[in-house]
């Protein structure tokens, strides 16, 4: 088996659409997908899921319960499972995404944003 490594600029170069997470690696049953955001996401949680949002470029707000956080480029945050968070971006912003496998992009929400089978790039 060949290991080679993962450009992201050229990953993020093959798709446009936003809030459409892409499978890139996976590692111990977890997924790292790359996704483009902007606009909002609606509130929702992960129950057994911790989520990581590692942003590659622009500037990601999340907002939970008590605080919003503001991420810019070279930035991460965990949120833990349980916990209820609404992702947005009112410019367009690039993010690596570290999850189980089994994590469904919007959580205990079901709607028209929903991915059961992200891509593979």
């Amino acid at each position: 088996m060949a290991i080679q490594s993962i450009n992201l600029t050229e990953k993020l170069s093959t798709f446009q659409e936003y809030w459409s997470p892409k499978i890139i690696a996976e590692l111990n049953q977890q997924h790292v997908k790359l996704a483009k955001f902007k606009g909002d996401f609606m509130m929702h949680h992960h129950e057994h899921e911790d989520e990581l949002f590692y942003v590659v470029a622009g500037e990601l707000f999340i907002e939970l319960e008590d605080q919003t956080l503001h991420l810019k480029a070279g930035e991460c945050v965990v949120i833990p499972k349980g916990v209820a968070h609404k992702p947005y971006a009112p410019e367009e912003v690039h993010v690596m995404l570290f999850e189980p496998a089994s994590t469904l992009n919007t959580g205990n929400v079901e709607n028209e944003r929903t991915v059961h089978r992200p891509e593979n790039l």
